[in-house]
């Protein structure tokens, strides 16, 4: 009897592993099996042949209908290839390598008479996979319960993670063992203004390292008509399970065939500056919409902001009251609260600040009716994003700037007031035509109405994306704060220059940022698309505006300069108060001078939460420029300039933190010197406790290379 088991044996083995299908990345380090095994439909990712994630399971569960998690059979496997090159309208480097490898597998279900397909490509820098399901007479419409795609990794992989939250990215981050989230749960989070925790779910992106040096980041891509996406951990297995975000009544998507979700995204290197440099995301997105984008700029700005959370400087209200109806209370005849930062008079002088220094543009927050009253009411009609406080005159405004040549920049904080938003877009779109504007910023600070939906559900997603859209119409870029995580659809619509999306610089005026947070946010949160974090505070200590105050921004002043350069965005704001910048003007030309957006970027030196170096070469120009940080561990890098010309001459100014420089004791102690260099210079960069340092590489003539020596002479 033992032959007859034994050949069964091997009879079931063949029949459940039939329909294994693989797949190798161009480069073929990367392999991707997918495979049925009792009907139910699993995939395997490896790297350098050893293992990434073991089998892990795929399918939906379905809120009025049978699951789509098993009584498949495979039909129809099909491979392709694809390489192109393309170039984005704005970004870190021109041009874009889009090579990979597919497979398509169509799962067919006999018993419910419908089918799905699942399509994988593999990149030689990792793997994404989307569900697809075609319109059939058994499939035109369905509610999603859950999705649940696993990922079941092969080990207990450190993590850099924040806490899953239907409603908020703002968190710092914490470094731990998979094993350890449990006991750290509890206290990964503080306070938000709309908050909405997921037990043992953590969000995406989420970086990963595994014991033997492997870096794992997972993601999504191309979030368009879904829920946005967490993970489950299942801290025994190591095993994360896709969680997506239900709406008002528990459910997670409501879909019409034909459709497709987004990519779920692995990507994978053996080496920390590979995640930073991957494109997967980006390249897993459609192509642009926009026909004719030559008005998406790179903009560099001031504005009328930091000021309001700074103690004593200037507030959001013209007047403080605290009942406020729109087009029935009458300003005009109210006493103004002599704080109101967004008047006439400041607005012309942070104008005349932009033009003097050569930047683009202008924010101006609090301009329009309703600050009063706007927060922690749940009221729908807060703002109608047209009708301009007494003494704010958006024409006369728009008019001084453009003489000037700069630009004013809109904001609609909508108090997640989504439903008065949608009524209004038209008219607040128009309106910022008509008066000059051609770049937004969004809020959704609070809680969404309508009530009970969360900031990351499908209702949510499609407002983002119509708020997108819709601009692009008008020609309107757009900045968009509290809003969901980006997954790449810059690429598709670049009039998205940027969005928040996470904890940026105005939390170190709440509960503070760790010194390692900007060491982390470009392997998570950045790996979806720019951030609009609001660097270049120069007055860290806010004790200098109210004695007394003890809180700080946890950087030295050379980290703020950096962090231009390693915290990519072509929406890059000098956040100070301008005449913070008037203390240091040397240290501020940095500033002046770095760029937004350009032709290369080199990853010099990453760890995530320890240090990033990155050099990127200005669009355009044959000018470099070099930032680096660290965490609260002071440090020393060497920083090769092998990238350069190797024909040319340079002149490097370098930005440095200064002998006793420390993000506590001495954050403003910086020094800056000058040398000749070339693409055989090494340089030996001094990093104090959260500090860092700022490069200025440009071009030299044998002449201003000799007087810069005779100087140092002298």
């Amino acid at each position: 009897m033992k032959k007859p088991l034994a050949l069964l044996a091997i009879t079931l083995l063949l029949i459940t592993s039939i329909f294994a299908q693989t797949i190798q990345s161009p480069d073929g380090q990367l392999e991707c099996i997918f495979e049925l095994k009792d009907s139910i439909p699993y995939y395997s990712l490896s790297y350098k042949g050893k293992p990434v994630l073991n089998n892990s399971k795929l399918g939906l569960t379905i809120a009025n209908g049978p699951s789509f998690k098993t009584g498949f059979i495979s039909k129809d496997p099909k491979t392709s290839s694809f390489s192109e090159t393309w170039n984005p309208v704005l970004g870190e480097v021109k041009s874009i390598l889009n090579n990979y490898n597919e497979l398509s597998v169509t799962l067919s279900q006999p018993s419910h008479n419908r089918e799905i397909l699942v399509r994988f490509r593999l990149f030689n820098d990792g793997l994404g996979f989307r569900y697809e399901f075609p319109q059939q007479k058994n499939l035109n419409y369905f509610v999603i319960k859950e999705e649940e795609t696993s990922f079941s990794l092969n080990g207990d992989h450190k993590a850099w993670w924040i806490p899953g939250d239907y409603d908020t990215e703002e968190y710092n981050y914490t470094t731990s063992q998979l094993s350890e989230v449990p006991s750290l749960f509890d206290k990964s989070y503080d306070g938000n203004a709309s908050q909405t925790i997921v037990p043992m779910a953590l969000q995406t992106p989420l970086m990963l390292k595994s014991g033997d040096g492997v870096y794992i980041n997972i993601h999504e891509a191309a979030l368009v008509g879904y829920a946005a996406m967490h993970v489950e951990l299942d801290p025994k297995s190591y095993t994360l399970k896709s969680h997506l975000t239900p709406d008002a009544q528990g459910n997670k998507g409501y879909i019409q065939t034909p459709f497709n979700t987004p990519w779920r995204t692995i990507v994978v290197a053996d080496k920390a500056e590979k995640i930073l440099a991957s494109k997967l995301i980006l390249n897993l997105n459609e192509p642009s919409k926009i026909a004719s984008p030559d008005w998406i700029k790179p903009v560099k700005y001031v504005g009328v902001w930091w000021q309001m959370f700074c103690p004593g400087q200037g507030s959001w209200n013209y007047t403080d009251i605290d009942n406020v109806h729109l087009g029935i209370t009458d300003y005009k005849n109210l006493p103004p609260n002599k704080t109101h930062a967004a008047n006439n008079t400041n607005v012309k002088k942070y104008i005349d600040f932009a033009a003097r220094h050569g930047f683009d543009a202008v924010l101006v927050e609090g301009w329009n009716e309703g600050w009063e009253d706007w927060f922690g009411k749940s009221k729908e009609f807060v703002f109608d994003f047209v009708t301009p406080y007494p003494d704010f005159d958006p024409k006369m405004l728009n008019i001084y700037a453009q003489q000037k040549g700069v630009k004013l920049i809109m904001h609609h904080e909508t108090s997640s007031s989504v439903t008065n938003y949608e009524r209004w877009m038209d008219t607040a779109y128009r309106f910022m035509v008509n008066h000059g504007y051609n770049a937004v910023k969004s809020g959704y600070v609070g809680n969404i109405i309508p009530r009970g939906e969360h900031h990351y559900s499908q209702w949510m997603i499609d407002h983002f994306n119509r708020a997108i859209t819709k601009a692009a119409q008008y020609g309107i870029m757009v900045n968009s704060h509290e809003s969901v995580h980006p997954t790449g659809l810059n690429r598709t619509w670049p009039n998205a220059i940027a969005a928040e999306a996470a904890r940026g610089t105005e939390y170190e005026t709440f509960g503070g940022n760790n010194p390692d947070h900007t060491t982390i946010l470009p392997f998570t949160r950045l790996m979806g698309g720019p951030m609009d974090y609001t660097p270049g505070i120069f007055q860290t200590r806010l004790d200098y505006y109210q004695p007394g105050d003890t809180r700080y921004v946890k950087t030295t002043l050379v980290k703020q300069m950096a962090l231009y350069v390693t915290m990519y965005s072509p929406l890059q704001m000098a956040a100070d108060i301008i005449e913070n910048y008037e203390r240091f003007p040397d240290a501020f030309q940095f500033i002046k001078d770095v760029a937004a957006d350009w032709d290369d970027t080199r990853i010099l030196s990453a760890e995530p939460g320890d240090h990033i170096i990155i050099a990127r070469k200005a669009k355009g120009k044959d000018d470099w420029f070099i930032g680096g940080i660290t965490d609260e561990n002071p440090r020393t890098s060497d920083v090769e300039l092998s990238f350069l010309d190797p024909n040319e001459n340079y002149i490097a100014t370098i930005y440095e933190d200064g002998k006793d420089a420390h993000y506590i004791t001495n954050p403003q102690k910086y020094n800056i010197r000058k040398l000749a260099v070339t693409n055989k210079a090494k340089l030996q960069q001094k990093m104090a406790a959260s500090g860092g340092f700022a490069i200025s590489i440009k071009k030299a003539s044998r002449e201003e290379i000799n007087n810069l020596k005779k100087r140092k002479r002298n």
